[in-house]
């Protein structure tokens, strides 16, 4: 999912000269060194994080570095991280920690580390980027049996930070529903997830709770099919369909559907065949081609009157099938490729109000 930040994706091959080798280098942002430390005079032994407004905030001295020596502002040179990394590699291993971070380097028998001097305590492994953090956690949550009912109802509750957005009606002529990622198992008996519980043939609003943050940009953190306006009372796990919610984690019961576009989507069960046929048709007359790239991303791309807001562009499509006319709903699936859930959302009389998939808790991001 991730990229690693440090892989450069670009080896120094034998017999490059050091300029040529540095114009293969990643830029990070600037921070701070010692005159000592960039000529070579010293080794690293302290490096600390701050809101300086220097680029990245970090600074690094060296071991004979006296209080004298950095008080002289000759003495300090403003370079890109990378450039701290080929005077002491492992220094890529606390790039991501905090503002504050006051850090330690040291080198013995054991290796090469560093020491927090708040804490005591010793980074020997590469610090991960905050988003990796909040992503991996994420996925822990994601996929549980239940919830509690508040974590719903909050999805669908607009906030500054969550926007609703109601991107038309989806058809589901036999309301037997499916969910799948749209490019790469719609239509795929084997790896679509069609559900058990059905709901009353008809058109429904698709919604989907809209994420804006700093921290991770704009995503979808959850879809809902709105089935009707009663209130939701309970929610429970959507089941494959020949299983029910008892058979939860049973071995071969897979109650998720996967995603490996960053794309999902809620379709009917009759209208998969014809979905297929599509997709079939269009790579046998576009042998060449993508079917993403070259047909549906213009599609998300293109102008919607449903669209309120430029920063939602892009993650969401209500597609007509070329014959039938029958409406899809697509969309982003949160932060991209996984497995998912959806949870029905039930009223006080055991009637099905709503489904919901979550593909990230909000609180996280």
């Amino acid at each position: 999912m991730y990229m690693d930040v440090f892989s450069f994706g670009q080896e120094n091959k034998p017999g490059k000269n050091r300029e040529t080798s540095k114009q293969c280098v990643q830029k990070f942002g600037a921070c701070i060194v010692t005159k000592s430390l960039l000529e070579g005079t010293s080794h690293l032994k302290w490096v600390f994080r701050e809101s300086n407004g220097i680029g990245t905030g970090w600074v690094a001295f060296g071991d004979i570095d006296t209080q004298e020596y950095i008080n002289n502002a000759e003495n300090l040179v403003v370079v890109d991280f990378s450039t701290l990394m080929e005077i002491e590699p492992d220094v890529k291993n606390i790039f991501y920690m905090p503002v504050g971070a006051d850090l330690e380097f040291c080198c013995d028998a054991s290796g090469k580390y560093f020491v927090d001097t708040k804490t005591g305590k010793e980074i020997r492994q590469p610090v991960k980027h905050p988003v990796q953090i909040a992503f991996e956690k994420n996925l822990k949550f994601l996929n549980q049996e239940n919830y509690e009912i508040a974590f719903f109802q909050n999805l669908f509750s607009e906030t500054e930070k969550l926007k609703i957005v109601n991107i038309g009606q989806a058809d589901f002529p036999t309301g037997r529903i499916v969910l799948a990622d749209p490019l790469a198992y719609l239509g795929n008996t084997k790896y679509q997830t069609v559900l058990e519980k059905c709901i009353p043939k008809g058109s429904y609003v698709v919604e989907l709770c809209m994420l804006c943050s700093d921290f991770v940009g704009t995503k979808v953190a959850a879809a809902r099919l709105k089935i009707s306006e009663q209130t939701s009372v309970r929610y429970e796990i959507a089941m494959p369909k020949g299983f029910q919610t008892k058979d939860f984690n049973q071995p071969g019961v897979f109650s998720f559907f996967g995603v490996d576009t960053g794309l999902a989507c809620f379709a009917d069960e009759s209208i998969t065949e014809e979905y297929m046929e599509f997709v079939n048709t269009w790579y046998q007359e576009n042998m060449d081609k993508n079917i993403y790239h070259d047909y549906f991303a213009p599609l998300f791309q293109k102008d919607n009157p449903n669209r309120s807001n430029r920063q939602i562009q892009n993650h969401f499509l209500l597609w007509h099938l070329p014959k039938s006319k029958q409406r899809i709903a697509m969309f982003s699936s949160g932060m991209g490729d996984g497995i998912y859930s959806a949870y029905w959302g039930l009223d006080q009389n055991e009637e099905v109000t709503e489904l919901m998939i979550p593909f990230m808790n909000p609180e996280f991001f």
